[in-house]
């Protein structure tokens, strides 16, 4: 890997400022509100931000980057692909237990649901971030999905991970505004008491996690080598061959592959070998 150093920073970083932030959310609910509970009370809707940012953020932005952990790269893609996707599956899981917890609160309450822009982006990206995790089930989990599939469907797989993972920032951040401003009457929040100053800091922590998480995804260089290029590097170095099927095979050298197939198709001459001078 280029620059080991700068993503082992950036990979510090970003896991302290996540460690941090899951700290910050339970201090706030346990010092600052009612603690936890599940009885339809306040303490029942304080498990919806403890687990947004446990589940919905912070496990979410490991998914994101678990492909680019060194240490992990001679481990088989499809042994990647599983903790990829059961990272996304606990993520989204602690998602949907939280909406039950707000929605059985505002019930109780008999407060309105879905009435604000935090409710009304949250959904969306709940159900989005659903819908990208059976697409991203059914394309790179399933064998006998074509390669031409997968490769086609790759960058937009990228890029509406990385945009629903940025909403989700948005929506949390959001979501401790909208508590702060009704939670707090007095002192209000535009007085700045001790919560809202504890609290604002957490939005950092979750801005910053989030800006270390894309920037980690996103650099080309930090990109986990194809599985063709780990092999050849793993045998070089003295080591075992590595077993690696076709349906293991990184999606760049089945493009390749791919790629290499039609030239020849579309080529009439013989191969150099063969040709007679």
């Amino acid at each position: 890997m280029e620059n080991l150093k700068h993503f082992l920073l950036a990979l510090c970083a970003a896991g302290a400022a996540g460690f941090v932030a899951i700290i910050f959310v339970l201090r706030w609910v346990l010092h600052f509100k009612e603690g936890l509970g599940w009885d339809g009370s306040l303490a029942e809707f304080n498990w919806h931000p403890v687990l947004v940012v446990t589940g919905f953020v912070f496990l979410q932005g490991t998914a994101i980057i678990v492909y680019r952990l060194p240490w992990t790269w001679q481990c088989s893609k499809l042994i990647m692909k599983f903790v990829h996707a059961g990272l996304h599956v606990a993520a989204f899981l602690f998602a949907v237990i939280a909406l039950v917890a707000v929605f059985d609160f505002h019930n109780a309450a008999k407060i309105p649901n879905m009435y604000s822009l935090h409710s009304w982006i949250g959904l969306t990206a709940v159900i989005l971030y659903g819908l990208q995790l059976v697409l991203g089930v059914g394309l790179y989990l399933i064998p006998v999905t074509p390669v031409s599939w997968r490769t086609a469907c790759m960058p937009i797989h990228v890029y509406s991970g990385l945009l629903l993972f940025t909403t989700v920032i948005a929506v949390a951040l959001l979501g401790i505004t909208e508590k702060l401003i009704f939670g707090l009457t007095n002192p209000k929040y535009k007085d700045s008491p001790p919560e809202a100053v504890f609290v604002n800091i957490l939005g950092l922590l979750l801005v910053i996690f989030g800006a270390l998480i894309l920037w980690i995804a996103t650099r080309t260089s930090w990109k986990r080598p194809s599985d063709q290029t780990l092999h050849v590097l793993h045998t070089n170095s003295g080591g075992e061959d590595a077993k690696v099927g076709p349906a293991l095979s990184d999606l760049t050298d089945e493009t390749n592959a791919e790629s290499g197939e039609d030239v020849r198709r579309r080529s009439n001459k013989p191969p150099v070998d063969n040709q007679v001078d």
